[in-house]
């Protein structure tokens, strides 16, 4: 999959999102070394912790199938800004791919990328526990 059709693959999942409280849409579409592609979106709650962010979404999606290799996740909101992964989002995908490329979109259809590493510098990971991710 192009970085094209993988941004287009986290914006049409903005119009999924379930977004009753905070009405800030997130899309996201996450690529897999072998080249599938999970897409997910927030999925919010009115207790607020239960809410699922976009890229966990896509994470447990993808995790579930049987998928543990990922390269590059793109994530759309219709923002101003760049719509970046929250901190609890960086800490699961760093479990997966410390040096995953994230691609970052705002409402525009503009996009800025970034590392992992970039957004979670010092970062905690099953090596820290004498493990390596199976």
């Amino acid at each position: 999959m192009t970085r094209e059709e993988l941004k287009v693959a986290a914006v049409a999942m903005l119009d999924r999102a379930y977004v009753p409280y905070s009405h800030f849409p997130v899309g996201a579409a996450l690529e897999c070394a072998d080249g599938t592609v999970f897409t997910g979106c927030n999925i919010e709650n009115a207790a607020y912790s239960p809410t699922i962010c976009a890229e966990r979404c896509a994470v447990a999606k993808a995790v579930s199938e049987g998928h543990r290799d990922f390269v590059r996740i793109a994530v759309a909101g219709r923002c101003e800004d760049f719509c970046v992964p929250c901190a609890v989002c960086r800490q699961v995908l760093r479990e997966f791919a410390p040096d995953l490329e994230i691609i970052c979109l705002n409402g525009a259809g503009a996009s800025r990328t970034f590392t992992l590493s970039e957004l979670l510098p010092h970062s905690f990971g099953p090596e820290f526990l004498g493990h390596t991710t199976p």
